[in-house]
């Protein structure tokens, strides 16, 4: 095909959403020197880069499980150490988010960089996605690689995952203790600090980029564009970088702050100064890089009050039918995790029977965001607003919650997606993965998976809609799913190679009739 180019019980997943948001603040300060004046605007230090020893696996942490070299990319790993600073509040912060800092002290640190890259620097597009790493599972995970992988690997981007927090480096809860208990011969060396320092460590990690001191993780690319990512966890982070940091800084060119809540991490790194962040954390409207908001369906409910118009700096999607986490990004990750972590690996911890994962279009709306702000960040265009998800009123007919960006999974639905779940038997990370109920034409009751319970946010219904009347031919639903990605490529939330790929799926199919 041709594309042109033009809630019922919400407690468990407010629970879950809010421990992988702060759930790893875990990091203390050690080591720290007096406290300082108000920080100006300099550049961050460019740290000391360094190459790791092999270790005793033999290869790095989250190191890829798929063929990296069949898509034309190479995977290396670096050490960045130097001295990082801690901020702490200068004046008062406010929801507008226009936060000034004062250094608070400063301490050694060493940690590290996952770099992805083009094998061929022909290949390079000049953007470099500089990943927060999420350790809400007391291990390193990159959600947003995942997320985005198509685009990133098919459009030429160099990815960077950073271990900016000590969870990751020195371990936390988990079975894991960090990277040094995972492979002491090849992380011992690592020192963090702890998370009040996570922030200039982010910083000096996008500046080895730019100006590498000691072996450049990069292989010599020249990067034009430095683009800062966040999921979850990292999201909050993310939110208190942009409108604190940032501004002292100057690193980055734009952000993607993915999933986040409604109160931004504390630029102390303490879980209880949580408490004293403002509460709504809207991004900040005056600088002059762009940040990018995605907010899934899951997401929406405990980040409604931060909601902000869109600006010149400022642009935020809600995306109906999508989860926190989904199949796509399970399935694309657990390969990776399941490889450095093993049976320790972090569970979703779901209830034997309960609903499979979503498996909505979650990628497919990232992809496109990622392509909109690395544009945006080189001075292009804004990207398309959104319309608001509704996070109370669902489709009688479909369950599928209403407003918001709908692409075709939702546009042309065979099945109900939803960010929501009853995790009232299930571990808290169970409820971010949303679920999915396929329609297969039985007149039973909608909650299959539940125990019939009404109560339950995944499947308020108590018939499901008849595909067989939906789409009376098999053209008939390939039509209807052509026009939807159509008219998805045109307002932008869509790209045509995923939209290519969602027709040819729907032609593949044997829905309709």
């Amino acid at each position: 095909m041709r594309i042109r180019v033009r809630l019922p019980r919400r407690s468990a997943t407010a629970t879950a959403l809010g421990a992988l948001l702060c759930g790893a603040l875990l990091g203390t300060s050690a080591g720290a020197a007096p406290a300082g004046a108000a920080v100006p605007r300099t550049a961050a230090a460019a740290p000391t880069i360094t190459v790791p020893p092999a270790g005793g696996h033999g290869f790095p942490f989250l190191a890829a499980a798929e063929d990296l070299g069949s898509f034309g990319y190479t995977e290396s790993e670096y050490f960045v150490s130097g001295t990082a600073t801690a901020y702490a509040k200068s004046g008062l912060w406010t929801s507008d988010g226009r936060w000034n800092v004062r250094a608070s002290g400063t301490a050694a640190y060493k940690s590290r960089l996952l770099v992805r890259r083009p094998t061929d620097p022909a290949k390079f597009n000049g953007t470099v996605v500089v990943e927060w790493l999420n350790v809400s599972g007391q291990i390193d995970l990159s959600p947003d690689y995942w997320f985005q992988r198509d685009e990133l690997l098919r459009q030429g981007y160099a990815w960077v995952g950073v271990s900016a927090q000590a969870v990751g480096v020195n371990g936390g809860l988990g079975e894991i203790q960090g990277l040094k208990g995972w492979d002491p011969a090849r992380y011992g060396s690592l020192v963090h600090p702890g998370d009040a320092y996570a922030y200039d460590i982010f910083s000096q990690a996008g500046q080895a980029l730019r100006t590498p001191n000691g072996p450049d993780p990069l292989g010599g690319l020249r990067p034009e564009t430095l683009l800062a990512d966040g999921e979850s966890q990292s999201a909050g982070f993310m939110t208190t970088y942009v409108n604190a940091v940032q501004p002292v800084s100057g690193v980055y060119d734009g952000f993607m702050v993915h999933s986040n809540s409604a109160v931004a991490a504390p630029i102390s790194g303490r879980l209880a100064d949580t408490l004293l962040m403002p509460n709504p954390s809207r991004i900040r409207t005056d600088l002059s890089v762009p940040t990018f908001v995605v907010l899934t369906e899951t997401d929406v409910p405990g980040a409604t009050i931060a909601r902000q118009p869109d600006t010149d700096s400022v642009v935020h999607w809600e995306l109906a039918g999508t989860a926190h986490g989904d199949q796509w990004a399970y399935d694309l990750g657990n390969p990776t995790v399941q490889k450095s972590a093993g049976a320790a690996a972090p569970s979703a911890d779901c209830a034997a029977g309960s609903a499979p994962f979503n498996d909505g279009p979650g990628h497919y709306a990232m992809n496109a965001a990622l392509r909109h702000l690395s544009a945006w960040a080189r001075g292009g265009s804004r990207p398309p607003a959104g319309a608001l998800l509704s996070t109370v009123l669902r489709d009688p007919a479909t369950g599928l919650a209403t407003g918001g960006i709908r692409l075709p999974d939702v546009a042309v639905p065979t099945r109900t997606l939803t960010g929501l779940r009853d995790t009232t038997d299930s571990g808290v990370f169970c409820g971010l993965y949303g679920a999915r109920d396929p329609w297969n034409g039985d007149a039973d009751a909608w909650d299959r998976h539940d125990d019939g319970d009404p109560s339950d946010p995944s499947f308020p219904h108590t018939a499901e809609p008849d595909l067989g009347r939906l789409y009376p031919t098999h053209a008939d639903y390939v039509g209807k799913v052509r026009s939807a990605a159509q008219a998805s490529v045109d307002a932008g939330y869509l790209l045509p190679e995923d939209a290519t790929a969602i027709v040819t799926a729907a032609e593949a199919s044997d829905i309709g009739g």
